[in-house]
């Protein structure tokens, strides 16, 4: 079942958090979570800014109970009022208890009506226990109760904590097991792009059973991609059928219930940004530097895990004419708060101006990024579909290596991968060697303009 409410936390916020929340001295202790919105159906709170409540200010603190100032509260309502934004109450249970206590119960009773009564229509009250786990439950103005059916952080690792195991702790499934799937049924993926390393991504994910899968592409398929583009067909070349059409058709077939959302819209317009903001992760495979860049921007904004994938043929000069001098692959894991695809280097403002420029000939400009799999060739139709799979494999590896961790060494280890076919060589950066600028996006949600572009806040465009 998918998850009807869901609340994510930046890896900075939730180690704040837990410092603060579990000092050593066994009690309890507060804070409350300021949070925004993602647009759109789905019920997903980010959380953007956090109040501490100073241990030293409580009336009383023992291993069970709590009693705190209104004053901490109050500040949260100053933060989170012009925007109108939602406010969680959020405790620990140093005994590791998993669940909300009679004590909470009578708390929330108390306290919920005044917050209300202040700003909202959406505030809540969340647990914290010694390992990490966080759950929650939200209330609504009328007072009904909605539980957070999925907490998440997104850090080196992936944490997913689900309301309805919340008793099974911080522990999660072993990595390729029928459980992994389970909980992957409840998650949705969107992958960006969905050409030569895009439809190997989604062929992934829906096959390992994500419970949606959001797939983004506005290109139709041409005769020239159909050695690289898995499910396409002479017909659908001819017809010059929409790639995400052609994949939808195939994926629906895979199981009873629909799952795939495809969105024929290039990722530069809103419509695009609102659909893969449904998502819990990312999947980015496009051959543009702008493309990157909304993906950067749209796992800061919403707090999603981005996995990025790229794919070059670098080639040199010969006597005997042009020849391979590499194949390589880049898989690059970012997450909110920590160094961005912007950060590494992925795009650059001069490669984003150039892109720009680019569309006063769209022509030469498509040509050119499609040819761009073989560096110095003007190759058309390159047979890189055993290039594309590695690279696309390789990718939701990463994946599941944070969300079901089985590496033996930490993840952290493994912000970007590289992998060199030619030379017979895989590398691997951790996310210390890069240095992360702080982004003004995080957690901005439904904020608009929408992630900070005000072209995305038109109704309407056409890029």
């Amino acid at each position: 079942m998918m998850p009807g409410a869901t609340l994510s936390l930046t890896a900075v916020h939730h180690a704040q958090l837990q410092t603060h929340l579990f000092p050593g001295d066994g009690e309890e202790a507060a804070a409350v979570l300021v949070c925004s919105r993602v647009p759109g159906k789905r019920l997903r709170l980010l959380v953007r800014d956090v109040v501490l409540v100073a241990h030293e200010a409580c009336r009383k603190r023992t291993e069970h109970s709590l009693t705190w100032p209104a004053t901490f509260i109050e500040q949260a309502i100053d933060l989170g009022e012009r925007e109108s934004l939602s406010l969680v109450l959020l405790h620990s249970h140093p005994s590791g208890y998993r669940d909300f206590s009679r004590t909470d119960d009578d708390s929330d009773r108390a306290i919920m009506p005044c917050i209300f009564q202040a700003f909202g229509d959406l505030h809540g009250s969340a647990v914290m226990t010694p390992d990490g786990t966080v759950f929650a439950r939200l209330y609504t103005h009328q007072g009904d109760q909605i539980p957070v059916d999925l907490v998440s952080v997104a850090s080196a690792d992936l944490h997913f904590w689900w309301w309805k195991e919340r008793h099974r702790g911080a522990k999660r499934p072993m990595a390729f097991t029928s459980q992994m799937t389970s909980d992957l049924s409840r998650l949705t993926a969107c992958v960006i792009g969905l050409s030569g390393t895009g439809s190997p991504m989604a062929e992934q994910a829906c096959r390992l059973g994500f419970g949606r899968v959001i797939a983004i592409d506005h290109d139709r398929v041409e005769i020239k991609n159909l050695n690289r583009i898995i499910n396409t067909t002479l017909a659908d070349a001819q017809a010059k059928r929409p790639k995400v059409a052609v994949f939808a058709e195939r994926a629906k077939l895979y199981r009873e219930e629909p799952f795939f959302e495809a969105v024929e819209a290039n990722v530069m317009t809103r419509s695009a940004v609102l659909a893969a903001a449904q998502s819990d992760v990312l999947f980015c495979c496009v051959d543009t530097h702008r493309g990157r860049m909304i993906a950067d921007r749209l796992a800061a904004a919403f707090l999603l895990p981005l996995f990025d994938v790229g794919v070059a043929i670098p080639t040199r000069q010969t006597e005997d004419g042009l020849a391979i001098a590499e194949v390589t692959g880049r898989i690059d894991y970012v997450y909110p708060g920590g160094s961005s695809l912007g950060d590494r280097g992925v795009y650059t403002p001069a490669t984003l101006q150039a892109e720009a420029l680019a569309e006063t000939d769209p022509q030469a400009h498509r040509e050119r990024v499609k040819a761009g799999y073989i560096e110095g060739s003007p190759e058309q139709a390159p047979s890189v579909i055993t290039l594309n799979m590695r690279a696309a494999s390789a990718c939701m590896m990463e994946f599941i290596a944070r969300a079901f961790p089985y590496r033996q060494v930490s993840n952290a280890g493994y912000a970007r991968t590289r992998f060199m076919l030619a030379e017979g060589f895989e590398e691997a950066t951790a996310e210390g060697e890069f240095i992360a600028k702080r982004s003004g996006l995080l957690a901005a949600g439904a904020a608009e303009p929408l992630l900070g572009l005000p072209f995305l806040g038109l109704e309407e465009n056409t890029r």
